[in-house]
């Protein structure tokens, strides 16, 4: 007898072959037997009409701090995840002496906007150097298994001082020690090491993350300990990412690609589509492929639809800096709604001129206000592929009407919980057509939901259920993806980028791990905003419908979106054969 078997589903296994009739028995946390299986399992999953796949890895979140006080790891349980790879963009919290956590704090609080509240209050610190910290892991239990990787803030911060937070250049015995500190972390369990070189990403001080501006010898430098070990990833934000400087991208790939070729390591970095250089994505593509003819290993992460930022009275807008609005502030969502119904209220609101306290504000209020041809009524269920029609520019139009009087109004539906998107990547001509070619490309690797992070305005780690909803099955603007490829999109490719050769199939001697999908009810909700963070902190969080079960390590973690109880979830150390 089995410990569990699914019955009678339709297998997407993973590999991108054709999808299936069978069975997958369990056994032990391996997968005992895919195809016709005669004996009985003590539990028993009716899969009939239902899809079964592998369980999706997760390679890029930010659950550094929430680990340590949620054992489920939310929202990535609640989106078929079943392996979560942490320590992304150049932020986490090891190593970390005791007076070094604050500033950690700080830093992860501006570059992932996670409240800095919540995490002083949530993390359980019990660790100073790197394989403490995994050893602080594999002592919680969790719903999903987790992997981290060493990052280079709090390593330069660790090794460097008040020298690496300011991004002063390493000494050769500065990086002789940080190359000394991931070849440790690395030895321990650590996947690999990640840094971030955007300006974009900055402290909650202002200041830009240590290492932004890293010259080669440190690059080189660590690098060449995962070189040696034959082990790890590098992983990284790379300069420009943003559109923030345009000569950048050509310049940090011609780098990876010969750091690459030099340590026999993959390198993987994020790739999007900007605004300023909206085919550039293009010739980055040209270059990963040169790299690969001359035996590097370069892997554009991207993501499967465009970053936004979620406008609405639940987030912010830009009517929340004027003047008058200041009053309403801290008033519940329904009492503020009915006060800015009033006529009076509205006019002063749309007159008047913005006020900024904080420079950054002042940023964002602009990009709203000079591309309301960019912002979109998100919907319920959320429409992340609108037309050019849709915009609030273009309702404008239709109704003779000014953009942000339109503006106003649309905010103020759903009982002013109506929430817009604002593409700030990958949406400069108006579809999804370049995402598709970026998520089809043989070397890319599927990544950047920043599930964990990004709790205010951005809510994108239902990126996984969006590659099966839009991509394999609801697309109306262009091609869609065949279901299989989706599927092995974020299942076998990304569990082999990081050396995880153990799961991402549905095979016989792999790990356990499988969603059981009704693929016709599979849909996303529509993001809110909860306060259910220490502290009392804020995030945005989206479920979905249509996850009939989870499974880790053979054991159902999830049925119907809801927590079972059960906790198989472990640290993942290192590569897996």
């Amino acid at each position: 007898m089995h410990d569990l078997v699914i019955r009678g589903g339709t297998l997407v296994d993973g590999t991108g072959g054709e999808p299936f009739e069978g069975d997958v028995a369990m056994d032990g946390g391996r997968i005992a037997a895919v195809g016709r299986v005669a004996a009985r399992g003590r539990e028993e999953i009716d899969a009939r009409g239902r899809l079964v796949t592998p369980g999706f890895v997760d390679v890029h979140t930010h659950f550094d701090g929430q680990v340590t006080w949620d054992p489920l790891l939310t929202p990535s349980c609640w989106h078929g995840v079943t392996t979560v790879v942490m320590g992304n963009c150049g932020v986490g919290f090891a190593p970390a002496r005791p007076e070094e956590r604050a500033y950690l704090i700080g830093l992860m609080e501006g570059v992932e906007d996670i409240p800095g509240t919540a995490l002083a209050e949530g993390i359980e610190w019990a660790w100073e150097s790197f394989p403490e910290y995994l050893d602080a892991l594999a002592r919680r239990r969790t719903a999903i298994d987790v992997g981290a990787q060493i990052a280079h803030g709090p390593l330069r911060f660790y090794v460097m001082g008040e020298r690496g937070a300011s991004n002063e250049p390493a000494r050769a015995d500065d990086v002789a020690r940080m190359a000394a500190l991931v070849r440790e972390a690395v030895a321990a369990g650590a996947l690999g090491f990640s840094t971030s070189r955007t300006i974009v990403h900055r402290a909650i001080t202002g200041e830009p993350v240590p290492g932004t501006f890293a010259a080669e010898d440190e690059l080189f430098g660590i690098g060449r300990a995962l070189g040696g070990l034959g082990a790890g990833i590098f992983e990284l934000a790379p300069a420009g990412a943003l559109g923030e400087d345009l000569a950048a991208p050509e310049r940090e790939v011609d780098w990876m690609r010969r750091l690459s070729r030099e340590t026999r390591r993959p390198i993987t970095f994020a790739l999007n589509q900007n605004d300023v250089d909206p085919s550039l994505w293009r010739r980055l593509l040209e270059r990963v492929d040169e790299a690969a003819a001359e035996g590097a290993d370069l892997r554009p992460q991207v993501g499967s639809r465009a970053t936004t930022l979620l406008i609405g009275h639940q987030t912010f807008h830009p009517f929340q800096y004027k003047p008058s609005h200041a009053p309403l502030a801290d008033l519940p969502l329904p009492e503020r709604v009915a006060r800015l119904r009033d006529p009076a209220l509205r006019a002063r609101l749309l007159a008047e001129a913005p006020r900024f306290d904080d420079p950054r504000l002042m940023v964002v209020h602009t990009l709203i206000a000079n591309r309301l041809d960019r912002v979109y009524p998100l919907g319920d269920p959320p429409d992340y592929e609108p037309g050019p029609e849709d915009s609030i520019a273009a309702m404008a139009a239709r109704e003779g009407r000014d953009p942000f009087d339109v503006l106003y109004d649309r905010l103020l539906e759903q009982e002013g919980r109506a929430l817009l998107m604002l593409a700030i990547l990958n949406y400069s001509d108006g579809d999804l057509e370049p995402v598709r070619t970026m998520l089809e490309h043989p070397r890319s690797a599927f990544g950047l939901g920043d599930a964990g992070a990004h709790c205010g305005a951005i809510c994108d780690a239902s990126m996984t259920t969006f590659l099966l909803t839009h991509w394999a099955r609801d697309r109306r603007r262009g091609p869609k993806l065949p279901l299989a490829r989706a599927v092995r999109k974020m299942t076998r490719e990304t569990a082999e980028l990081y050396g995880l050769r153990d799961r991402g199939l549905l095979a016989p001697g792999k790990k356990a791990d499988a969603n059981v999908i009704d693929f016709d009810a599979l849909a996303l909700e529509a993001p809110v905003m909860v306060r259910d963070l220490p502290a009392g902190g804020r995030r945005l969080v989206q479920r979905a419908r249509g996850y009939e079960a989870t499974i880790v390590s053979g054991v159902v973690t999830m049925r119907h979106g809801e927590p079972t109880g059960a906790l198989p979830g472990r640290l993942v150390r290192g590569a897996q054969p």
